[in-house]
């Protein structure tokens, strides 16, 4: 068993009764082999050096992993200590026991290390459509493939797929996630709390000390030399987009997470928020004044601020050949959605009109990431989904399934044409608690004089949708039909009903309370005929619709896939992938 050396730290033990310790990674972690990783204990009181033991499978742990464990003796100051062993990685399969002890207490957790076989895919594209509900899906399938007698006219692509399994989400400290825990389980293969990416959140204060825990991006450029490509239509640093680089406790770290953007270098970054790469003293929202725009540029990448330019960055490049990295802002913020970008020009597309389509971003993105001869791995998002359904706009977000679905179908076609060497998965991070009951109709007998409630068709009276028929890209020009699918949402704050799509601009369903920190019903929509105030079931702090803790759908075609059946923790998303890279086998060469 390990004694720490006392001349570490000379401290008096303050409190020698303390309790269990915490240990991270945490009990029942799955990890990798070779994959790097921190190892974490934090004692509840002050631990002197003698006191403090750390072991795996009994024998020391500086033993097994080449290097003595730090000891902290106050963390931040308070009467409690912890051990620190960062970077360091099990390559030998199966289960281990770690204890740590404090001379009083023990405490054990397991791991069960897992390798791989060989690399069976040169390629991995994983489309995370967020908060992607299976509402969503049935409605993006009626509107872009029509039904008549009850029959579809066709299958979307994220459903028309090989594979499938219901994946569950829940992480390390609720039931319910948000996007940045369930983002980084499909990005590490580790459970993580609310907020947190890359990391198990500790107590400490600060958002970037965490252990922190390898990511598949990291082990794939790490061990096999594979290009990462991260493309969105939010804010670049966004939860979901950000978990594919990122380490951090706290999702909002914008600042820090653009600058672990640049320190990673992937060969593609594409979607909105340019604010946080100009300086605080121009355009940007940066806390510094640090232009990470122009650092970019000067190492080597290509910039593409809106559609013309993401299309000429495409064919530039030595004979054509394209970039070798590519950043592509195209939004301060987010992105608008593509209802808005078609059809209603509502949100931001006055000031910004010329932005890329997904699809768009994902087609170059394909063209620059295959040139790597060694292969590549792309995570795709269609991210405003879930910003939609938030703010209970079920017209946008349905639109933006549609748009998913569309590079899911382009990206397909573009690995069949290269002989399947890619595997490909659709899944959602998240739930929203949506529901499709029926069709809101303003064509009964009583038409916009009924009660709202009376509009509402259920069972045989909802019949069917009349949305005009699609374009060519699955999208009716109109919305607001005589008979419109009701999609509402379990999870509500205080706000006006209407029943009809908001065809001037995002949904704002609550504006501030009248006590701090508070939210009430929008003014705005009161005086829309027939408005009813539907009072919430959330905490008035809420000022959107929350997420829920049902299963997701995975889909998946290509190499690996096979892996994708019946139920699945979202961490086996991570080891699907790192299974089809063959990446534990990479590291035994």
């Amino acid at each position: 068993m390990m004694r720490l050396a006392a001349t570490l730290v000379a401290v008096l033990v303050l409190n020698s009764a303390a309790s269990a310790q915490t240990i991270y990674p945490i009990d029942r972690a799955e990890i990798l082999a070779g994959a790097r990783f921190d190892l974490k204990v934090e004692f509840a009181g002050e631990v002197t050096a003698d006191k403090a033991t750390l072991t795996v499978d009994g024998a020391d742990a500086a033993a097994v992993f080449g290097k003595m464990p730090e000891l902290i003796a106050r963390e931040d100051g308070r009467p409690q200590s912890a051990l620190l062993l960062r970077d360091v990685v099990l390559s030998k399969p199966g289960r281990y026991t770690i204890e740590a002890g404090d001379g009083t207490d023990r405490r054990n957790v397991s791991w069960t290390v897992y390798d791989t076989g060989p690399r069976r895919a040169k390629n991995v594209i994983l489309f995370i459509g967020d908060g992607l509900s299976p509402a969503h899906r049935v409605a993006a399938r009626l509107l872009s493939k029509g039904i008549v007698e009850g029959r579809a006219g066709g299958k979307l692509a994220i459903d028309d797929m090989p594979q499938m399994a219901l994946v569950s989400t829940a992480g390390s400290d609720s039931i319910i996630t948000d996007s940045a825990n369930a983002a980084s389980a499909y990005a590490t293969g580790h459970k993580a709390a609310v907020n947190a990416m890359g990391v198990y959140a500790d107590r400490t204060a600060s958002p970037l000390d965490d252990p922190k825990v390898e990511t598949l991006a990291s082990l794939a450029k790490r061990r096999l030399g594979l290009s990462i490509g991260i493309v969105t239509n939010t804010e670049i640093e966004d939860a979901t987009p950000a978990a594919v680089i990122a380490h951090t406790r706290r999702r909002t770290a914008y600042d820090d997470i653009v600058a672990q953007f640049f320190a990673a270098q992937p060969e593609v970054l594409m979607g909105g928020g340019a604010a946080y790469f100009l300086p605080k003293s121009g355009q940007g929202k940066r806390k510094d004044d640090l232009d990470y725009l122009s650092k970019f540029r000067d190492a080597g990448y290509s910039v593409a601020t809106n559609a013309t330019e993401l299309a000429a960055a495409g064919k530039a490049g030595p004979d054509k050949a394209g970039p070798g990295k590519l950043l592509g802002l195209f939004a301060s913020g987010n992105m608008d959605g593509v209802l808005d970008r078609r059809f209603l020009k509502g949100g931001g597309v006055a000031k910004n009109p010329d932005q890329p389509d997904l699809t768009e971003q994902v087609a170059v993105a394909l063209d620059i990431l295959s040139k790597n001869e060694a292969g590549f791995f792309l995570m795709v998002e269609s991210g405003m989904i879930d910003k939609y359904a938030h703010a209970l706009d079920m017209e946008r977000a349905v639109y933006d399934t549609i748009m998913l679905d569309n590079a899911v179908r382009q990206t397909r076609d573009w690995a069949r044409a290269r002989g399947d060497d890619t595997l490909i998965l659709v899944v959602a991070d998240h739930n929203h608690p949506n529901a499709l009951v029926g069709t809101v109709r303003d064509d009964l007998a009583e038409g916009e004089d009924a009660p709202l409630r009376e509009r509402i068709g259920v069972y045989q009276s909802a019949g069917f949708p009349n949305y005009p028929a699609p374009d060519k890209d699955g999208y009716p020009d109109r919305v607001d039909v005589s008979r419109r699918l009701a999609i509402f949402s379990a999870s509500l704050p205080d706000h006006y009903e209407t029943l009809r799509p908001k065809l001037d601009g995002p949904n704002q369903p609550t504006e501030a309370g009248d006590k701090p920190g508070t939210f009430k019903a929008n003014e705005k929509y009161k005086g829309v005929p027939g408005a009813v105030l539907r009072l919430g079931n959330l905490p008035a702090m809420m000022n959107a619709s929350v997420h829920s803790g049902e299963d997701v759908i995975l889909t998946a075609a290509g190499p690996g896939s096979d892996r994708v059946r019946g139920s699945m923790e979202n961490t086996d998303v991570f080891r699907v992938m790192a299974e089809a890279l063959g990446l534990a086998a990479a590291s035994a060469k």
